[in-house]
């Protein structure tokens, strides 16, 4: 694995992104749609204060893992990964190349899906919004990764959207935008301890209502930096070259 080679499919992949339209628009454009939305739907309530900070991170990570999964699986299934690996490009390349490519796309998306919330929506920020940034940042990221793990497993872009009921759904569901995780009972709580959007989600609530030190957020931002290095890897070593 090089930098070079690393860099140059990262730059292929921004290249055929530009010329879709519709990639951008729901990479950049419907997260934010989807807040505003929900920003809508409690207008007259106190309801969007709680859940926000939850919102900016749920539609963010949804959109990227659907998009980086079907964008990577059709590379393989076209047989465009087959001919790349006909030339001095690894799989940690092909792999490491998608994630810096959505990864720098996921910024934009960050800053666009937080500013409209924060500055439109009218969400209340007590804490840092700097740390909101990084922490939605890195859950993005994690989308992003999770959707290079389901790409690597799945054979057509409908066993990709059967990965969400296994890598997205319980995530959701345990994550505390439901009910409290500490209400959860015992067992699921402790799985929820494990999965990593809720870490997001206590990071960005803590952030949002200034509950905890910036250590703390921290620490929860280098648990979900730790499951992306490792879904990666992990995609990395599972990547076939092309679909039977």
């Amino acid at each position: 694995m090089t930098l070079v080679r690393t860099f140059s499919t990262a730059g292929r992949v921004l290249t055929q992104i530009r010329h879709d339209e519709r990639t951008i628009g729901l990479l950049l454009v419907v997260p934010s749609l989807l807040i505003g939305l929900v920003a809508w739907i409690f207008v007259d309530t106190d309801v969007f204060q709680t859940i926000g900070p939850a919102m900016i991170a749920l539609f963010p990570f949804i959109v990227m893992f659907l998009v980086t999964s079907i964008a990577t699986l059709r590379e393989r299934r076209s047989g465009t990964l087959e001919r790349l690996f006909s030339m001095p490009l690894g799989k940690g390349d092909f792999i490491l190349g998608y994630a810096l490519a959505f990864g720098f796309l996921a910024i934009f998306q960050t800053a666009i899906a937080v500013s409209f919330a924060v500055f439109v929506c009218g969400l209340e920020i007590e804490g840092s919004i700097w740390l909101l940034f990084a922490v939605t940042v890195a859950d993005a990221l994690l989308g992003t990764a999770l959707g290079l793990l389901a790409s690597a497993f799945a054979r057509t872009e409908f066993q990709v959207v059967q990965f969400m009921p296994l890598l997205v759904f319980p995530q959701v569901l345990l994550c505390g935008i439901f009910i409290p995780r500490d209400q959860l009972p015992e067992v699921l709580e402790a799985i929820s301890d494990w999965l990593p959007l809720s870490y997001a989600i206590d990071a960005l609530t803590a952030v949002a209502n200034d509950s905890e030190d910036a250590a703390w957020i921290w620490a929860r931002i280098l648990a979900i930096g730790a499951w992306i290095v490792g879904s990666i890897v992990v995609g990395s070593i599972t990547l076939r070259r092309r679909t039977p």
